[in-house]
């Protein structure tokens, strides 16, 4: 058997030059970070949203808002109806340098400002140090009946039984207990856990949703309800 890896934190990139995206996601996925790659500020607010990650590494310049926007709107929720962490440690990575560019980014909430050219080893420093800053005031485990998920250690119980997930098991039971008795349609959850952004012929969600439900529940009478044709629900009401 393969040892695990055991991930340090979950990240959302968000950077629209796909080099640079790309470079990132590569060094911080060999220094064990879950990364979720974020090309434009719609993406980056839907991976916040639905997947809950412990920091965001923000661009200021996005194609379709600006980094300032998508810094703003997380640190205004209210952590219920908008189902953003208001908490959220962000980084902003950018190519603006100018001492207002730097005050304006502080003061819109960032938790650090680092400035393009950068270093590799630099940036992971300062996600590391922001991540010991701001860890202990993260959010706690979810209950749902008999269902708790504890996102910090990544971990779920069922009762007093632990039930292992893989990575995306556990992304679509944190998308589906965000809203417990809400149906999510196949597109969102497609769209929030594999990043899809267009419609897909696949049965990827439907084998881990299967899959999920029966690790929850192998009498398979709880948990995950599919909602033939339109989508799932984590409990009935």
């Amino acid at each position: 058997m393969l040892p695990q890896r055991e991930e340090i934190a979950s990240l959302v990139v968000c950077e629209d030059d796909t080099p640079t995206l790309e470079l990132l996601c590569d060094h911080l996925a060999a220094d064990r970070f879950g990364v979720m790659p974020a090309p434009s500020a719609s993406d980056a607010l839907r991976l916040c949203r639905y997947n809950h990650p412990d920091l965001l590494l923000l661009d200021l310049t996005l194609p379709d808002a600006a980094g300032l926007d998508v810094l703003r709107e997380i640190r205004e929720a209210d952590g219920v109806t908008s189902r953003f962490d208001p908490n959220l440690p962000v980084i902003v990575l950018t190519g603006r340098g100018g001492e207002d560019d730097r005050v304006r980014g502080l003061d819109s909430g960032a938790d650090d400002y680092l400035v393009k050219p950068f270093r590799y080893q630099e940036v992971r420093a300062r996600i590391a140090a922001v991540l010991r800053r701001t860890r202990g005031g993260r959010e706690g485990p979810c209950r749902v009946g008999d269902l708790v998920i504890d996102p910090v250690r990544r971990k779920v119980w069922v009762g007093e039984r632990e039930v292992g997930l893989s990575n995306k098991e556990f992304g679509l039971l944190r998308v589906l207990a965000s809203e417990p008795s809400r149906v999510f349609t196949k597109r969102e959850l497609l769209e929030a856990v594999w990043g899809y952004r267009t419609p897909a012929r696949t049965r990827t969600l439907d084998s881990h949703a299967s899959r999920l439900r029966r690790k929850l529940d192998p009498q398979g009478t709880r948990y995950v309800v599919n909602c033939w044709g339109y989508g799932y629900r984590l409990v009935d009401g």
